[in-house]
């Protein structure tokens, strides 16, 4: 298959390359498109048929569902059976914007889309390419990250194509993402809601809008007997080619320790990887230090969390070790990646 890749303006898209994108989903096939958060593989949420192609196209398990990304409110009641007032409040607060929300799907969304659960996810994007193509594709557009299944998400069109040219129709580039981490998803099947992926909308600051909302006790495990309610819950995800580990504690012990593994590695002949930080990245010895970024703008650790992993395959290294990164409002969102892309392994070094 050829992809074909067109650079749009993010804020005024091209209205034919648009149309054009919109006609290949409505046919059925896949196009890679910019949202606020990651690059999004989509295609027709309601037909069966772009749903396997997208599970085909990453090399993803059809048991992990797909979210459908809607373009307006009023789309919502078609693919829903309710819509809980917490939810209303919620959509009212938070969309468009970086929200994923679960409901009990209407008949209208194929089991494909939702991997075969009664449950469907769903989500308004606030980029201007992601809301203008959806409505140029029908309004309901299933879209996981656009990268090979396990592989760190895409934050910009060049992490698209290395990862799927040749097995999506077309990549739409509207340039670097703004987030950089996936919509934080609560589930709304329940009497209470529940954080089943934290992201940039963070607990704080949905309680501040309807009261309690539990955190679900599976975020920090994984449970391969689990099926997964939410995208990305039982799997390994974001993982770069080399064994990556967390390593947790205070600064100086932590660098102290990776030094060492490092120093170990090297005697072994082996190239080691840092993830540090501004504040940190001149302490360390390993063959390759790359700064994630400053601990006092952990928007940025987050937009650079993805992208400083594919950057680790490039140099070829046999390990990786990370700091952790417990920031104020967005530490749990960049911990729950870091330790799926670890596999959780992570080093807590005592006292």
């Amino acid at each position: 298959m050829n992809t074909t890749v067109v650079t749009v303006d993010k804020e005024h898209p091209d209205r034919k390359v648009i149309e054009r994108a919109g006609q290949i989903l409505k046919s059925g096939g896949l196009v890679a498109f910019p949202t606020e958060t990651v690059y999004g593989l989509g295609g027709d949420g309601l037909n069966p048929s772009s749903s396997q192609k997208i599970y085909q196209a990453k090399g993803r398990p059809s048991d992990n569902p797909l979210i459908i990304h809607i373009a307006d409110l009023e789309s919502l009641d078609k693919i829903v059976k309710k819509i809980p007032p917490k939810a209303q409040k919620m959509a009212e607060a938070f969309w468009p914007g970086p929200l994923t929300m679960i409901f009990e799907k209407s008949s209208l969304v194929p089991y494909e889309t939702t991997g075969g659960l009664e449950s469907v996810a769903v989500r308004m994007p606030s980029h201007p390419v992601a809301a203008a193509l959806i409505k140029a594709g029908g309004g309901y557009v299933a879209a996981p990250s656009a990268n090979t299944s396990g592989r760190p998400s895409p934050t910009q069109a060049a992490h698209v194509r290395e990862d799927l040219e040749g097995k999506i129709d077309m990549i739409i580039d509207g340039g670097s993402v703004g987030i950089g981490l996936e919509s934080t998803i609560v589930d709304f099947t329940e009497e209470e809601p529940v954080i089943l992926r934290p992201g940039y909308i963070n607990q704080e600051m949905m309680e501040a809008v309807i009261g309690q909302v539990k955190m679900d006790k599976g975020l920090l495990i994984t449970d391969e007997k689990v099926r997964p309610k939410a995208p990305g819950m039982k799997y390994r995800h974001y993982a770069p080619r080399a064994p990556l580990t967390i390593v947790q504690g205070k600064e100086a012990e932590t660098v102290a320790y990776i030094n060492e593994q490092c120093e170990k590695l090297a005697e072994q002949g082996k190239k080691a990887g840092v993830i540090a930080t501004d504040e940190t990245r001149e302490k360390y010895q390993a063959s390759v230090v790359k700064s994630i970024g400053s601990r006092q703008e952990e928007e940025g650790i987050a937009r650079h969390l993805f992208s400083i992993l594919r950057e680790f395959d490039e140099e070829d290294v046999e390990a990786i070790f990370s700091e952790s990164f417990d920031t104020p409002r967005m530490g749990q969102a960049i911990m729950n990646r870091l330790l799926k892309a670890a596999g959780h392994h992570i080093i807590e070094l005592s006292d």
